[in-house]
C-alpha cells in the first residue's frame, strides 16, 4: 500500500544518497602534449590547449563568432543541388552517407557563407564544416563559394575563404574535380572587381582544395600548427622514398619556405584580418583630433604650409 512516505519521502531520500557518475567530457586530453584539460578552460580559450598551445580544431559556428563583430552575421541560403548525381555506391550509397551527414550536423553540405562585418568593414566569409564528410568538396562546395563570390561583389566585401577539407569528394568523380577550375573562376570574379580576397587555412587544408582557391589568397594567414598540403606525408613518402623533413606540411615550415604569409594565433586573428582586410582596402586611417601630435615624419601638406613662412624669414 503507498503512501506520502514511499511516493514522495523515500525518492527525496534516494535522490540525496544516489550516487552520480560525471560525465566523460568534463576532462579533455590534448593531442600534442597528452596533458588533461578541464572542458570549461579548454572552452574558455577557445580550444587552444594552454599548456602546448596546440590548437584543436573547432567548429564553424565557433570560428565565425570569434571573426565576426559582436558574433554577429547573417547566412546566406544556398542552392540545392543533385544529390547523386554519379548514383554512386560503395560500402553504402552516397545517398545514405549524405543523409548520415546532414542528421549528425544538421547542415546540408560541408561549406557555409556568410555575410558580416570585420573590423568595421564589410565581410563575406565562406567556412568549410570538416564534421560534413572531412568537409570534402563536392558540387554543393564549388556552388557555395560562387555565390559567396557573387554576393562579395554585389556588397563591394571582402572574401575570406575558412578551408578545414580533406580534399575533393571521391563520390562525385569527376564532378568533384571540376569544381577546382570553377572555383578558381568564382575567386577570379573578387580579383576582376578589386576586392580584396583573403585565405584563413586552419587544420587540415589538403587535396583539391590546396591545388586551388586555397593557395590564391591576397594574403595566406593559417593557424599555428595546421597541416597544409596536397598529398599525405607518408604518401609523399613512399612515392619519392625518402623521409621528409621534421614539420613537413605545418604551417610554420610553410612559413619559412614562402608558402604562407601569416601565422596567427587564435586569439589573434579577428584584428589581425581585420587589419589586413583594411590595408587591402586602402582604407584611410582613422582621423586625429585636433591637438594630438601625429607620430613619424610631417606630411607633404605641412612640408608645403612651412615653406612660405620659411622663405619670408630668409
Amino acid at each position: 500500500m503507498s503512501n506520502w512516505l514511499t511516493n514522495f519521502v523515500r525518492p527525496k531520500l534516494q535522490a540525496l544518497t544516489r550516487k552520480t557518475e560525471p560525465p566523460d567530457n568534463l576532462w579533455l586530453k590534448c593531442s600534442a602534449c597528452g596533458q588533461m584539460i578541464f572542458h570549461r578552460e579548454l572552452e574558455s580559450n577557445n580550444r587552444v590547449c594552454p599548456h602546448c598551445n596546440h590548437h584543436m580544431r573547432i567548429n564553424w559556428k565557433k570560428r565565425l563568432e570569434l571573426l565576426y563583430d559582436e558574433g554577429k552575421y547573417e547566412r546566406l541560403t544556398l542552392p540545392k543541388t543533385d544529390a547523386d548525381p554519379l548514383k554512386f555506391r560503395d560500402q553504402k550509397r552516397y545517398t545514405d552517407r549524405l543523409k548520415e551527414a546532414q542528421n549528425k550536423t544538421g547542415e546540408s553540405d560541408a561549406i557555409v557563407v556568410s555575410y558580416g562585418r570585420m573590423g568595421g568593414h564589410p565581410v563575406v566569409i565562406a567556412a568549410f564544416n570538416f564534421e560534413f564528410m572531412g568537409g570534402s568538396m563536392g558540387t554543393a562546395v564549388g556552388d557555395g563559394l560562387i555565390k559567396a563570390a557573387e554576393l562579395a561583389v554585389e556588397q563591394k566585401a571582402a572574401l575570406l575563404v575558412i578551408p578545414a577539407s580533406g580534399g575533393a569528394r571521391m563520390q562525385e568523380g569527376i564532378l568533384s574535380l571540376m569544381q577546382m577550375p570553377r572555383t578558381i573562376i568564382a575567386i577570379d570574379l573578387v580579383k576582376e572587381a578589386e576586392l580584396p580576397y583573403v585565405v584563413l587555412l586552419t587544420d587540415p587544408t589538403t587535396g583539391g582544395v590546396s591545388a586551388s582557391f586555397a593557395m590564391l589568397g591576397d594574403i595566406a594567414v593559417s593557424e599555428p600548427g595546421a597541416i597544409i598540403g596536397f598529398a599525405g606525408k607518408r604518401v609523399i613518402e613512399d612515392t619519392i622514398r625518402e623521409k621528409l623533413p621534421e614539420g613537413f606540411q605545418r604551417a610554420e615550415y610553410l612559413l619559412e619556405h614562402g608558402m604562407v604569409d601569416m601565422v596567427v594565433p587564435r586569439a589573434e586573428l579577428r584584428a589581425t584580418l581585420s587589419r589586413v582586410i583594411a590595408l587591402l582596402r586602402n582604407q584611410p586611417p582613422a582621423p586625429i583630433a585636433d591637438g594630438v601630435k601625429r607620430n613619424g615624419p610631417p606630411s607633404a601638406d605641412a612640408d608645403a604650409e612651412a615653406m612660405p613662412a620659411a622663405a619670408a624669414a630668409g
